[in-house]
C-alpha cells in the first residue's frame, strides 16, 4: 500500500479558519458515536480538562507552537469536563487566539476516559493524540511521535515513557505501578516501559474497535496500550522526561490502583483468558495431585474431601478456561 507524504496530503486539506465549539447532547457526555467521521487532518490533539484554568492557556501554547512548526494539518479538540473553576471561560476567552482550536464542553464530569473516548470518535486527524493539560508531559515533542507513525507504517502507537516517577504519593505509586506493569507484561507477553502513559499517538481507524472498552477513568491508558498489544498492534516507546504537575492532582492512589488491577486482568481476560485462567487452574490441580500422592502414602488410599475439592476446582477452572477462549476466538471470526 502507497502513501503521500505529509506534504502532498495538506495540499487538499481544508484548513479551519475560525474556531469551533461543539456542544454536548443532553447528558453532558454521550455525544453521536460517529465513529465514520471524516478524517480530513493529519493530527487531532484530544486534550481533556478539569480544572485547568491556571495554566491552560500555557500548554495550547506550547501544542500549537509544536505543531505549527512542523507544517502538519490538524486540529486541537479541548474537552472540558464540566470543570468547577473557569477552565471553560479561559478557553472561551482564549479560543479567537487558536484558529485550529475546537472546543467540546461537557456538563457534567465523565472522566478522562470518557472525554479521550468521545474526543477520538470525534477527530478529523487519521493519527489521534492523547495528552494532559497540566503541563507535565513534554508536548512539544508531539510532531515527533507522530512522524514516527508516518516512518514506519507496522507500528500502530508511539508512547512516550516516562524516565521518572514526579506524581503524588511517589513512594506508593513507583512500586505499586511497578508491580502492575509487569503483571501486564506477564500476561500479555511484552516487555512494556510505561503501561500507563498519558501521552501516546495511534492512528485512529485501529483504535476504533477498542474506544468502547475504555473506562471513564484514568485507567483507559493502560486498557488502550494492552488492546493493541493483545491485537498484534505494534507499540513503539520513546524515552520522555515527566515534569511535576501544575495544580491540584487528581489521582486517588488507593481507588485508582484498584481500578488499574482489576482493568489489566479485565483486558487480558477479555481477549486472551487462557492466561489468566490456566495457569490458576493448573495449579490448584497440581497442588491437588500432590495431596493426593500424600493421602495414598500416609493415609493408606484414603483421600480426604479437601484432595477431591483441589482436583475438581482444578478441573473446573480449566474448563472455564477454555470455554472462556472459545467464545474469545467466536467473536474474534
Amino acid at each position: 500500500m502507497t502513501q503521500s507524504s505529509p506534504a502532498t496530503r495538506r495540499l487538499d486539506l481544508p484548513v479551519p479558519q475560525a474556531p469551533a465549539t461543539a456542544e454536548p447532547g443532553p447528558s453532558g457526555v454521550r455525544l453521536p458515536d460517529d465513529q465514520s467521521a471524516p478524517e480530513s487532518l493529519d493530527v487531532t490533539v484530544v486534550l481533556p480538562c478539569y480544572n485547568e484554568q491556571a495554566h491552560v492557556v500555557a500548554e495550547l501554547e506550547r501544542i500549537t507552537a509544536a505543531l505549527d512548526a512542523s507544517g502538519r494539518s490538524y486540529e486541537l479538540l479541548v474537552i472540558d469536563d464540566a470543570s468547577t473553576d473557569d477552565t471553560l471561560a479561559v478557553l472561551r476567552a482564549a479560543a479567537p487566539r487558536f484558529p485550529h482550536l475546537r472546543l467540546m464542553p461537557f456538563t457534567r464530569n465523565g472522566g478522562s476516559g470518557t472525554a479521550r473516548r468521545i474526543g477520538t470518535q470525534q477527530a478529523r486527524g487519521r493519527v489521534v493524540v492523547w495528552t494532559d493539560a497540566d503541563m507535565t508531559y513534554p508536548n512539544e515533542r508531539i510532531p515527533e511521535l507522530v512522524a514516527m507513525l508516518d516512518e514506519d507504517l507496522s507500528i500502530d502507537q508511539v508512547v512516550g515513557a516516562r524516565t521518572s516517577e514526579e506524581g503524588t504519593y511517589k513512594l506508593l505509586r513507583v512500586p505499586a505501578k511497578w508491580a502492575i506493569r509487569k503483571l501486564a507484561e506477564i500476561l500479555t507477553g511484552t516487555v512494556i516501559p510505561d503501561l500507563n502513559s498519558g501521552l501516546r499517538a495511534f492512528r485512529r481507524e485501529v483504535s476504533l474497535p477498542y474506544l468502547r472498552l475504555l473506562p471513564p477513568g484514568f485507567s483507559c491508558v493502560t486498557t488502550i496500550t494492552l488492546s493493541f498489544l493483545s491485537n498484534q498492534h505494534d507499540i513503539r516507546y520513546v524515552p520522555i522526561e515527566y515534569a511535576k504537575r501544575a495544580g491540584t492532582s487528581k489521582f486517588h492512589f488507593t481507588k485508582d490502583a484498584y481500578r488499574y488491577i482489576l482493568q489489566v486482568l479485565r483486558m487480558v481476560m477479555y481477549f486472551n483468558p487462557l492466561k489468566v485462567l490456566m495457569p490458576v487452574a493448573l495449579t490448584i490441580l497440581g497442588l491437588g495431585l500432590v495431596k493426593l500422592g500424600y493421602d495414598v502414602v500416609a493415609h493408606s488410599f484414603r483421600v480426604t474431601t479437601t484432595t477431591v475439592l483441589a482436583i475438581v476446582t482444578g478441573f473446573q477452572v480449566a474448563a472455564l478456561a477454555l470455554l472462556a477462549d472459545l467464545v474469545v476466538r467466536s467473536r474474534q471470526d
